[in-house]
């Protein structure tokens, strides 16, 4: 039996499920949320979708429906399944995961490389596009037609992840998947209204702020940039307003890598959240990322970290150097 055919089959077999993903979520992390819950409920199932924290979620993704998002956990958890999407580490899901072990079992379905297996069951793959795309698959193997309402934010997992279908790990099959999506029922121009061209005032503030204290590195190959909460205060925005800041910094001629370290506003986690991009396969930040007790993809990863900010800065640029230097004297072996 594949990890898809257990999952589908765990899936067929419960009735009642907790569908959770990571904090400060991302398109992905919600759109395969809510894709996976109203699939599962188009088959009858009770389902109750969670995230834990009482943060704002990204107002770019309210046209999705969040409404429906408890922050609370339900007071029947231990009668339910849980399914976590997008969540490379028990970890990511909250700073509270004790609740796991009071429940029927956990699922665990991502498209993390680094994903720690923390499931009973896990559905891991790799090389997708985005954890959507696996959520497609799931719902073909519990042959679950697609509807508007399930196809639409899975359409938003798959072009978010995959930067409007221009990153490294765009394929033909998430083309294929685009399509599908669309033919049933994603609104491609809503989605793109909604997500890339409704941003609140204060968020283009904080990017004038994150652009303004951008600083480069080793001759311009990398840049490392940063917001205090300050800055967050000035403009009146909060946490999930940095979302998308940092592939501005992506764009700048020559660089390699790319890190925006956030001051989180609020005062209940790690004194920084630190991302990290790099736009050659060959420096993997995700594992840069793992030194620091994060992780990702290998071009797209993080960590938090409660060092001062100059101290984060030093290890992302001995990282960084560290980095080049392995791939220099690896190139260097097989030219010899």
């Amino acid at each position: 039996m594949t990890d898809l055919d257990a999952v589908a089959e765990a899936l067929r077999r419960h009735d009642r499920f907790v569908v959770v993903t990571h904090e400060h979520p991302d398109g992905d992390a919600l759109g395969s949320m809510l894709g996976l819950a109203f699939g599962l409920r188009a088959l009858g199932k009770d389902v109750v979708m969670h995230l834990s924290g009482d943060g704002p979620l990204p107002g770019e993704y309210g046209f999705l429906g969040l409404a429906d998002v408890t922050r609370t956990l339900p007071d029947d958890v231990a009668d339910r399944l849980v399914v976590t999407v997008d969540c490379a580490s028990e970890r990511r899901i909250g700073p509270d995961t004790a609740w796991l072990a009071g429940t029927q079992g956990v699922l665990d379905i991502d498209h993390h490389h680094d994903n720690t297996r923390f499931g009973q069951v896990n559905l891991v793959v790799g090389d997708a596009s985005s954890t959507a795309e696996i959520v497609r698959d799931v719902l073909e193997a519990l042959d679950v037609p697609l509807t508007p309402s399930i196809a639409e934010p899975l359409y938003v997992g798959l072009v978010t992840d995959t930067g409007r279908f221009q990153y490294a790990n765009t394929t033909p099959k998430s083309l294929r998947l685009a399509a599908e999506l669309v033919e049933n029922g994603a609104d491609v121009h809503g989605v793109f209204r909604h997500v890339y061209e409704t941003v609140q005032f204060a968020k283009l503030k904080l990017l004038a702020r994150a652009l303004d204290h951008a600083s480069l590195y080793e001759g311009g190959r990398l840049v490392i940039s940063y917001l205090a909460k300050e800055d967050f205060a000035a403009v009146g925005a909060e946490e999930p307003y940095s979302e998308g800041i940092i592939d501005y910094l992506r764009q700048v001629e020559g660089a390699e890598m790319v890190a925006l370290i956030r001051e989180p506003p609020r005062d209940d986690g790690p004194a920084h959240r630190v991302s990290l991009r790099s736009s050659r396969d060959e420096v993997d930040v995700s594992a840069i990322a793992r030194k620091a007790g994060g992780g990702g993809h290998r071009q797209a990863a993080g960590f938090s970290s409660d060092l001062p900010l100059d101290d984060v800065i030093d290890f992302i640029q001995r990282e960084f150097v560290h980095a080049i230097r392995e791939l220099q004297a690896a190139d260097a072996a097989a030219g010899a």
